[in-house]
């Protein structure tokens, strides 16, 4: 108990100083709204029906991709893994504490997107508000689990972040928040449905339940799980 409130307390401070989650998690995306959203809602008749999704799948891929990894590799490749061994604190948590800080983060910042988008936008709210924050909180999860995969995969913050960009640019450009996915070459349409974002987006805004853009998400969670699994015990290892 000793050691998890160690690295409870350890967590609290990284995300204090930490002014990565502050850029990623909300200036960035709430500046991206400010400025997409008037041009989305002009420039493309009906936007304002999916621009709520559409806002959040960007906010959410760029916290996630942009904002975790270097927070993992600050954690598993410097002097935080050894304060972790030496007070015995478990370097599973240090992934634990950061995806759950990185989680409420982007919860907040889709609330505010929620909130902000028809006052601003006259965007509309989706039909059954439940079952969208239930599809946002699967998304923020997933997003979360494949920017742990970086962070855990690579040692060096700069390498992390390019990485994280060549991820994150096809998954917003082909993920169908831009334009619709069908407008895109079959092979683009093809790759953008490797990426979360794609599913997310469809998951986010279909008007009725379907399971089949649920299992993509499911899927990438647990090969994602499975990865960071064996991730650590490499890390520990070494």
């Amino acid at each position: 108990m000793k050691a998890f409130l160690y690295g409870v307390s350890l967590q609290c401070k990284l995300d204090i100083r930490s002014k990565t989650l502050l850029i990623t998690c909300y200036i960035v995306p709430l500046l991206f709204f400010a400025i997409m959203g008037g041009i989305f809602t002009s420039a493309m008749p009906g936007a304002e029906y999916t621009l709520i999704q559409s806002i959040t799948v960007f906010g959410v891929t760029m916290g996630a991709l942009a904002g975790l990894p270097p927070s993992l590799v600050e954690i598993y490749s410097g002097d935080i893994k050894k304060v972790y061994k030496a007070n015995g604190v478990p370097l599973y948590l240090g992934l634990v504490l950061t995806n759950i800080s990185a989680y409420i983060h982007l919860f907040i910042m889709s609330i505010i997107l929620y909130i902000a988008a028809p006052l601003a936008f006259n965007a509309r709210i989706p039909e059954n508000p439940a079952r969208y924050f239930i599809s946002l909180a699967v998304f923020i999860a997933v997003s979360l689990s494949i920017a742990s995969v970086i962070g855990l995969a690579l040692k060096d913050q700069a390498r992390a972040s390019m990485f994280s960009i060549i991820v994150f640019v096809p998954s917003t450009m082909l993920s169908g928040i831009m334009f619709p996915a069908s407008m895109l070459p079959k092979t683009f349409e093809t790759i953008g449905k490797l990426f979360p974002a794609s599913w997310g987006y469809k998951l986010m805004s279909e008007s009725v339940f379907k399971f089949e853009n649920l299992l993509p998400l499911i899927l990438f969670f647990a090969l994602a799980v499975v990865v960071c699994s064996i991730l650590l015990q490499r890390i520990d290892k070494y």
